[in-house]
């Protein structure tokens, strides 16, 4: 009689929650799947491996602030005095976004880049880790 049935009702409800769980984590899975592929899609159009940043300093005020979200891509015209990049030195993990303030092509056809945030007194020798007096392009994207 009633014992049954709550038995049953029991065992019903305990395979639903495990429906809904294994449901749930499908969602999860695809929705982590989807960002990923969006991502590398990204990657792939703009020919840069972080096509999307954030910036998390001042030192480019007031042409960006704080928070603002940056979509990137690399191109194929030279750098030029002027243009916004984004870069990453040894000793960082997060990638810098400042403007070109100088650009110096060797002979070998190697182009060094000086850069420095508007916001800031002096340009980013002092980033560069003994790569005086220019940085070396290994610049990933510019804005």
């Amino acid at each position: 009689g009633t014992m049954e049935s709550m038995y049953d009702m029991y065992h019903t409800l305990k395979s639903m929650r495990k429906r809904q769980l294994a449901h749930q984590v499908l969602n999860l899975a695809m929705i982590v799947c989807s960002a990923l592929m969006i991502w590398k899609g990204l990657m792939v159009v703009t020919e840069s491996e972080s096509p999307v940043v954030v910036v998390l300093s001042g030192s480019m005020e007031p042409a960006f602030h704080r928070g603002d979200i940056l979509f990137l891509h690399m191109g194929y015209a030279p750098f030029r005095a002027g243009d916004i990049v984004v870069f990453k030195v040894a000793d960082r993990e997060i990638p810098i976004v400042h403007r070109v303030i100088k650009v110096h092509e060797k002979e070998t056809g190697e182009v060094d880049l000086l850069t420095k945030g508007d916001n800031n007194a002096v340009d980013d020798r002092g980033l560069y880790a003994g790569e005086l007096p220019f940085f070396r392009r290994s610049v990933n994207a510019r804005e």
